[in-house]
């Protein structure tokens, strides 16, 4: 099915070429360098085509570049509502910032797509893409590479940094072909081959931080719905970004939506240089599941029933060593006479919701219907001119009739606020994530339940099956027959607000009572003790755990609300032990300084830190940052960042990214103190690795911490405090 070969090569034949001149050959090589601004090859400072935000970030972005000094919008910037779109948590806070929102794209020139509109993603895709763009989002599921447009995901401070028409700065990251052959079984879907895909290069970090490029003679038996629900899903992998090379089906998906010129031909050269390669045989992917709590924790449906307490079994296991038995997750409870019971089905949002993958479970719920027992299905459109085509076509008459329910265009179901399952409940969802806590359950409270990812074409089935979890080839199903697809803009025109290139400067934002301003953030000083405020042992943490999702968001507004938050789900008792440090007084730090030997007490910082082995999987929110920084917090200290958007998050939020070498112990526990004399110092002259000394049980230790691949800019905003303080001091320079 899925073979990985960690080998660069050129792509037919190096034709003499050196690696350098082999990359300008790859499609992802042409659209980087276009995109460069001065960069030297090796590091790129890209500047992109267009920006887009959702309804949990974009206020903050706008008043980190307002107090940067930002004056109107330089390229398109998108601010959709599809994340805190309904108003039922939080009293009137969604609605200010959706008001905020309006008035910020009047002022500053944006376009605001209004709540129920459109889900972030397919919006781009459908007003944004072009081949040959690129598009950054504040979103980690930014994904338009099936459209010949390459999207980067990253935290806000990005979106500002290009706000204030500054560069994305990055080395040049690795390329991996992603070679396609074959053509799909039927019941075969995208989210399947995406799991698959996932499961084989997640776990060993294959495509970490690359550049994925889908090309081969399969793309061609690939329609565009179903090359962009795997698209989006490479997010799940770890890479960087994506790319497809282009066809006639791309040139048509351009035409259709009234925008022909945007297409363009795209393809690898002869001599392109890969660094790797992972050859995909669509033919032999079956229908697949994802079991508790990673896209990567990849099945075949088939496996999983031969085999169905055993693997329960184990990921009941591993769900023990993460709740560290504070909540039991029962999934062996659902087997009855060998089968697994599901209770609930969701396709959602801008990997499941699209066109073909509704109209396919609807014809595999044909002349069957969902029943009235416990197992529900829930359906979310990824945005009104689709949620049209579904009507027009009598898709949605059809599987309303048979009992699904179809909801606005929302990304609630994608992180946990929609469609929560009931405690103890185990759901199916064709969506991007099932991550502990992202379905809205909360362990801390006793409550748990539980996502399984699977396509909507088994999802379908399984609901055609009373809930008894069923693969999409295990039903005899006529195909839908492919339709003329259409598009109407109608109520984009109608009701989307593009003020790009029209600012109207002399206009106020409208601020909400929970609408408020950083607080000051500190430069860093010449000497640092961190106290460690949590250890998480587990292999990877989450963005969701550092920061939950969910109800929580509504306060993404009020950094100081938002960051009592930071952790709660999985080290409560972060908060106050962030805040205690944070309040040390001058006697209890001086007891702490004299244990470690500080002799300069005046020039040095106390402030709290995380250490977590591999953190920062998962969502692009820079408040899983910024909630750190708020509370003192000056540091992560890891073995790896699980993504570079997290690292690149801590680093905009001056906090300090060290690293251990694989293999170096780290045995202390919350409460224990790390002093790094010349901090600053290390951190101005580019030192890729720095002494500290360890207070542990009364004891002093030595340690050597790294800091590898601070880029220049990188290192003065750590230096200046974060990356508000840098604009600041910046503009006061110019």
């Amino acid at each position: 099915m899925i073979r990985l070969h960690d080998k660069g090569f050129f792509f037919g034949g190096d034709r003499g070429l050196s690696k350098a001149e082999g990359r300008r050959r790859t499609v992802s090589g042409r659209i980087l360098a276009a995109h460069d601004r001065g960069g030297d090859g090796e590091n790129l400072r890209i500047r992109f085509d267009s920006l887009i935000s959702h309804d949990i970030t974009y206020v903050g972005i706008i008043q980190t570049a307002k107090g940067s000094g930002l004056e109107r919008f330089p390229v398109p910037y998108v601010m959709t509502n599809c994340h805190n779109s309904l108003c039922a948590v939080g009293g009137t806070i969604n609605a200010d910032d959706h008001a905020f929102g309006l008035s910020a794209a009047r002022k500053y020139g944006g376009i605001f797509v209004p709540p129920s509109f459109a889900v972030i993603h397919q919006y781009a895709r459908e007003e944004l893409s072009g081949c040959g763009r690129m598009i950054l989002g504040s979103d980690s599921h930014t994904r338009y590479g099936a459209l010949g447009t390459m999207g980067v995901g990253e935290g806000g401070p990005e979106i500002v940094k290009q706000l204030l028409e500054a560069t994305y700065d990055i080395a040049y990251p690795r390329t991996v072909l992603v070679w396609l052959t074959g053509a799909p079984r039927r019941g075969v879907g995208p989210q399947d081959v995406a799991i698959a895909l996932c499961g084989a290069t997640y776990k060993n970090s294959f495509v970490l931080n690359s550049v994925l490029e889908f090309a081969g003679p399969g793309v061609a038996n690939l329609p565009m719905d179903f090359r962009i629900g795997i698209d989006v899903m490479t997010t799940e992998t770890a890479c960087l970004s994506s790319v497809w090379q282009t066809d006639g089906r791309v040139e048509e998906y351009y035409r259709v939506h009234g925008r022909s010129q945007d297409f363009k031909r795209l393809e690898p050269e002869a001599g392109a240089w890969y660094d790797a390669c992972i050859e995909i045989d669509l033919s032999a992917v079956e229908p697949m599941i994802a079991l508790p709590f990673h896209p990567s924790e990849a099945y075949t449906i088939r496996e999983l029933k031969a085999n169905l307490t055993d693997i329960l079994r184990e990921t009941e296991k591993s769900a023990e060593g993460k709740f560290k038995g504070k909540v039991k997750l029962d999934l062996l409870s659902k087997v009855k006479d060998g089968k697994l019971y599901v209770d609930q089905g969701v396709i959602a949002g801008c990997s499941g919701g699209m066109y073909d993958n509704i109209a396919e479970a609807a014809a595999i719920l044909e002349g069957g219907d969902i029943g009235s027992g416990g197992f529900g299905l829930t359906v979310y459109p990824p945005s009104l001119p689709v949620a049209m085509e579904l009507m027009a076509s009598g898709v949605t008459q059809r599987l309303t009739a048979m009992g699904a329910v179809f909801k606005p265009c929302f990304c609630g179901p994608c992180f946990g606020a929609g469609d929560v399952p009931m405690n103890g409940g185990l759901s199916v969802r064709h969506c991007t994530r099932n991550f502990p806590n992202r379905e809205g359950s909360k362990p801390a409270d006793g409550q748990l339940s539980a996502v399984a990812l699977m396509d909507a074409r088994s999802i379908a089935a399984t609901a055609r099956n009373g809930g008894v979890l069923t693969g999409a080839d295990e039903i005899d199903y006529d195909a839908p027959a492919p339709v003329e697809r259409r598009y109407d803009r109608s109520a984009y025109d109608r009701r989307v607000y593009n003020g790009f290139g029209n600012p109207h400067p002399e206009e106020e934002l409208k601020l909400g009572p929970n609408i408020t301003e950083w607080p000051k953030i500190p430069a860093l000083k010449e000497n640092i003790v961190l106290e460690l405020a949590s250890v998480l042992r587990d292999p990877v943490t989450t963005t969701d755990e550092l920061i939950p999702s969910g109800d929580t968001s509504s306060y993404r507004s009020n950094p100081l609300k938002l960051a009592t938050f930071a952790l709660s789900r999985r080290d409560p008792g972060y908060v106050g032990r962030a805040k205690d440090i944070a309040q040390k007084s001058e006697e209890a730090r001086g007891e702490v300084y004299a244990k470690l030997g500080v002799e300069d007490a005046g020039n040095t910082a106390y402030a709290s830190a995380i250490f977590a082995n591999r953190p920062g999987d998962g969502s692009a929110r820079e408040q899983a940052a910024s909630c750190q920084r708020v509370l003192g917090g000056a540091a992560n200290i890891c073995y790896e960042y699980a993504t570079k958007r997290y690292r690149s998050n801590c680093i905009n939020w001056g906090m300090l990214p060290f690293n251990l070498d694989e293999g170096t112990a780290f045995p202390y526990e919350v409460g224990d103190c790390v002093y790094v004399p010349g901090i600053r110092k290390a951190v101005a002259e580019g030192a890729r690795e720095v002494r500290a000394k360890v207070l542990s049980g009364g004891q002093v230790h030595e340690i050597t911490l790294k800091l590898p691949e601070l880029t220049q800019k990188e290192r003065e905003i750590i230096l200046t405090g974060c990356l508000m303080n840098w604009y600041s001091a910046n503009r006061k320079k110019g």
